[in-house]
């Protein structure tokens, strides 16, 4: 039950500070801020809670971890279940604090840190190319995660190296979907908005467990036992 717990705060404080930073001051942020604020908040929290459960926080790296064999199945459902419900819980406290400002206009004004393409695109991206990006930046993601945490010599620098891959594939992704690499952290802000948000959802929740089995595989066949060596 820790392991679950661990992960619930640790998928909340990403959804709060990340989404959240996107939201209230993304405009003076910019792509790098925003793409900071995520990152830091898994250094933080992999310091933290990382020897609990893993910090992995997100149901696509969760998916990695099994398909690798470093967790089992029942788990794996507590970790996602856990992981949305932190990421809900997140975007309701993000949502309660937008609402109590005289200026941010609510939350619909705000997005929520949300994810699209096309119109929710800042560069009009289109489904197509939004699955692709969202595939290719969450191989990264999980591949760099899968090899870090395996290898003796960087695990002790894994939290670091890891929050600051999810910084980078922030900066590239921002401007196209807005980075998602993780479903649950799209799940909550779409649930909450509804409309086009809620309707797209299912791309960055669909190409995220993509791209994360597609690591997986590559690193159990390709990468796995150089790095162990």
């Amino acid at each position: 039950m820790n392991k679950y717990i661990a992960e619930l705060i640790g998928t909340l404080v990403l959804v709060l500070f990340g989404c959240g930073s996107a939201a209230i001051a993304g405009e003076t942020l910019g792509t790098l801020g925003i793409a900071f604020a995520f990152g830091l908040s898994i250094v933080a929290m992999a310091f933290v809670i990382g020897n609990v459960s893993g910090c992995h926080v997100n149901p696509a790296v969760s998916l990695g971890m099994l398909i690798d064999g470093r967790m089992d199945i029942k788990d794996f459902v507590g970790y996602v279940i856990s992981q949305c419900i932190g990421a809900i819980i997140g975007i309701a406290i993000l949502a309660f604090i937008i609402n109590s400002s005289a200026t941010l206009g609510g939350v619909a004004a705000t997005g929520l840190g949300a994810n699209g393409f096309g119109s929710a695109s800042s560069v009009g991206l289109n489904m197509i190319g939004a699955l692709v990006v969202e595939i290719i930046l969450t191989f990264v993601f999980v591949f760099t995660i899968l090899g870090v945490t395996e290898n003796v010599k960087t695990g002790p620098y894994a939290g670091l190296i890891i929050g600051l891959t999810l910084t980078f594939v922030h900066i590239m992704g921002i401007p196209l979907t807005g980075t998602s690499v993780n479903p649950a952290r799209s799940l909550a802000p779409a649930l909450l908005l509804g409309g086009t948000a809620l309707n797209q959802v299912w791309v960055f929740i669909v190409a995220p467990l993509v791209g994360a089995a597609i690591a997986a595989f590559v690193y159990k066949f390709i990468a796995k036992e150089a790095n162990t060596n």
